[in-house]
């Protein structure tokens, strides 16, 4: 199915259902949820997904889990989909929040089958086995860092997504505590009740997605390592290679 909206095949009985979607560059697709959990692949370009939670980007040949009633967000860049919609029941992985999934060879290639099969297919044919063996990647495929947490604190929030909006690899605790009228030692200790992180690993984190995101729509490496507020291409690079083991200039490609 291609280009089908969920709503036209959102009651049919079958556990998994497969659509393709071709969206423009910068599409926004607001606040919103579905009765089934979702799973979320880009086969091409970057999405990034937010949530009241945090704030996720999906780099190619990654794809993000999202469970059933979540309310998110995407903004896609450049974006083919290939999404799977599943019943509560039968969904694969447990949680009630989103993760980045990485995408293997085979459940990439079982993806891109999967939406040339029928909706209404039967259990016991080829296209049911093979929904059941797309469950069977789902449930064991790997987990990707590319997460930024965000804080239930409302002032605290309100600097999050400021940042993230804007991050700046430099920028000091210090700041962020006078501007909630805290020490720094008590925002230290808030930021990470709050998030779960150190708020320097959240600082990088944070630069991270913005910099998949930047060099996913074309932007150099110097210029994103200078935007980012790095004192140098190199000391970009060398962080961007310790986090996920390759260099920026090759991240968007096809391992």
């Amino acid at each position: 199915m291609r280009n089908v909206p969920l709503a036209d095949v959102d009651a049919l009985p079958q556990a998994v259902l497969a659509i393709g979607t071709d969206y423009a560059k910068g599409v926004m697709l607001e606040t919103h949820s579905h009765r089934r959990a979702q799973f979320l692949y880009g086969a091409t370009g970057l999405m990034e997904v937010g949530t009241d939670d945090g704030a996720w980007v999906v780099p190619p040949y990654s794809g993000v889990w999202i469970p059933a009633g979540q309310p998110h967000r995407v903004r896609m860049v450049g974006v083919s989909t290939r999404s799977l919609y599943i019943e509560p029941a039968a969904a694969p992985r447990a949680g009630t929040q989103c993760a980045v999934l990485k995408v293997s060879a085979l459940l990439h290639q079982l993806l891109l089958e999967a939406t040339d099969t029928r909706a209404d297919y039967q259990e016991h044919t080829r296209d049911g086995v093979l929904m059941q063996l797309l469950l069977h990647e789902l449930a064991r495929a790997e987990t990707l860092p590319f997460f930024a947490p965000l804080p239930r604190d409302p002032g605290l929030a309100a600097l999050c997504i400021a940042f993230l909006h804007q991050p700046l690899i430099h920028a000091a605790p210090g700041d962020w505590a006078r501007q909630l009228h805290k020490s720094e030692r008590s925002f230290s200790r808030l930021f990470r009740q709050q998030t779960g992180m150190a708020f320097g690993e959240w600082r990088q984190q944070a630069c991270l997605l913005a910099a998949l995101s930047r060099l996913a729509s074309g932007t150099p490496v110097t210029t994103v390592a200078l935007e980012l507020g790095y004192d140098s291409p190199g000391a970009f690079s060398t962080m961007f290679r310790k986090r996920l083991g390759r260099a920026p200039s090759s991240f968007l490609e096809r391992a």
